[in-house]
């Protein structure tokens, strides 16, 4: 992935990871565009970095994703990497029998990227150079029993992302999945911001984006803090990442 001189629109991209990768590729000298559901974060975003453009849109209706596309090619012609951050992470106890979080987060974790790039890859593939980057989750790997359909949702796209970089393998459009550890961001609450057991939100954008610069023909980009999840079938440890993952 060309690491300056794109048009980029990433999801989700008014907190979090996201503003974290917007704010970071903006410096590399992109045009960005982020996009997500509450105006202030983005319009907060957008003034710290002149430039920067934002679109209020929530990829979890995705009946009006082909409207928003269609906006996005119109009014962004040289657009040619598509970064799919937005994510939402909701504790559910099963036994309660309730759908309402588990089918919320199937839509903005899954469908949504899934209906954005049906209607974006025939304008991605005729750019010269293009790249989609998935955001999964160490979560993929190894479940947190107590978020179910998040992590089922993360190792959906890490599934769905090999497939569509397989299927792409002969265009010019590069498929990434960046793939994070427990990190300092809000998205299960403010606390999160602040665990000490979380890896700092800059230190994660930082080493991720060394990888990329480093390595760019890399497919799967993983930070050192989040290998003991994705290696732990390999590494033939599985249960007891997992018991202890859970137990904590």
């Amino acid at each position: 992935m060309n690491m300056t001189g794109n048009t980029i629109l990433i999801t989700g991209g008014g907190s979090g990871i996201g503003r974290a990768l917007a704010e970071a590729f903006h410096a590399k000298g992109n045009q960005i565009i982020i996009a997500g559901r509450r105006q202030a974060l983005l319009e907060e975003v957008t003034a710290a970095n002149p430039g920067m453009k934002s679109v209020v849109f929530d990829i979890g209706k995705t009946d009006l994703i082909p409207s928003f596309a269609q906006k996005l090619k119109t009014d962004h012609p040289t657009l040619n990497v598509v970064i799919h951050n937005a994510g939402i992470m909701r504790a559910e106890s099963l036994l309660e029998g309730k759908i309402a979080d588990a089918e919320a987060t199937l839509a903005t974790n899954l469908l949504g990227p899934i209906s954005l790039n049906a209607a974006l890859l025939p304008f991605l593939v005729a750019q010269p150079h293009a790249a989609i980057m998935t955001v999964s989750s160490g979560l993929a790997f190894i479940p947190l029993a107590a978020t179910p359909t998040y992590c089922a949702t993360k190792a959906a796209i890490h599934s769905y992302t090999q497939s569509l970089r397989y299927q792409l393998k002969q265009t010019s459009v590069q498929v990434l999945e960046l793939v994070p550890p427990y990190v300092q961001t809000e998205l299960m609450g403010a606390g999160q911001a602040t665990d000490p057991n979380a890896m700092p939100l800059q230190d994660f954008v930082n080493e991720s984006l060394s990888i990329l610069e480093t390595s760019p023909e890399t497919t799967e980009i993983y930070v050192e803090r989040v290998k003991p999840l994705r290696f732990a079938e390999v590494n033939a440890n599985y249960n007891a990442v997992f018991e202890r993952l859970n137990s904590h």
